[in-house]
């Protein structure tokens, strides 16, 4: 088996994955679908969306395949990450790269692969979508691009998934200020939004459920009462 060579990008192709956030979630219907339709228009019982991790591969949608993960050094998706075109083994017990792989002489027992790499907008692989048959096979031309087609729809979902998690993250920030309190920088008093400043304490009794208890601080009984303790 040849383990194929960690991208030069691979710290920066790291990073991008991991602002997906998605990495060991749970399913989702729509990355389900697209699995789904590449397992159709190819004809091949397992059909893949993986993500590279450093050291596995993870499925975020899979076809014909209980695993969730496998490891990273036995993936034909880590020699699909180097090319920027489809990665295609019509008979893995004809490749030296792969004849002796774990994957290949033990279940799933692959004999063809093609994958797709998913390329997100920086030009970095985050993964794959691939197909898999435990037979050997050749694809169209129509089935090909129709491969291609259906991983750029992964990124866009990645996208679209990443977009929200800013947008949600946003809003808990706008939140987050919008529950600042006003307060005088001189006698602590907080404004209340109807023109009026009202007192701290009287401001946390009314507004929350807190009861106040007064005393003196050590140092405001130094500076405002040394004389009377002496």
């Amino acid at each position: 088996m040849i383990v194929a060579p960690i991208p030069k990008n691979e710290d920066l192709r790291l990073e991008a994955l991991k602002s997906y956030d998605i990495l060991d979630t749970q399913p989702e219907k729509s990355f389900d679908d697209i699995a789904k339709i590449a397992s159709y228009i190819c004809q091949t019982p397992i059909a893949l969306v993986v993500l590279l991790d450093a050291q596995r591969q993870w499925f975020k949608a899979k076809v014909g395949l209980d695993a969730s993960e496998t490891s990273r050094d036995s993936a034909f998706c880590s020699h699909a990450i180097l090319q920027d075109e489809l990665f295609i083994i019509e008979d893995a017990l004809q490749d030296e790269r792969f004849f002796d792989n774990p994957l290949v002489t033990k279940d799933p027992h692959v004999r063809f692969y093609a994958g797709a790499p998913l390329i997100d907008t920086q030009g970095l692989p985050l993964g794959t979508l691939c197909v898999i048959d435990r037979t050997t096979k050749t694809l169209s031309a129509e089935q090909r691009d129709s491969l291609k087609a259906l991983a750029r729809q992964v990124v866009t979902l990645l996208e679209l998934r990443r977009v929200a998690k800013q947008l949600a993250d946003a809003l808990k920030e706008v939140e987050t200020l919008q529950g600042l309190l006003p307060i005088c920088a001189w006698c602590k008093n907080i404004h209340t939004g109807d023109g009026y400043w009202q007192r701290m304490e009287d401001y946390l009794s009314t507004h929350t459920n807190i009861k106040l208890t007064h005393g003196i601080c050590p140092s405001c009984a130094g500076q405002y009462f040394s004389d009377s303790v002496s």
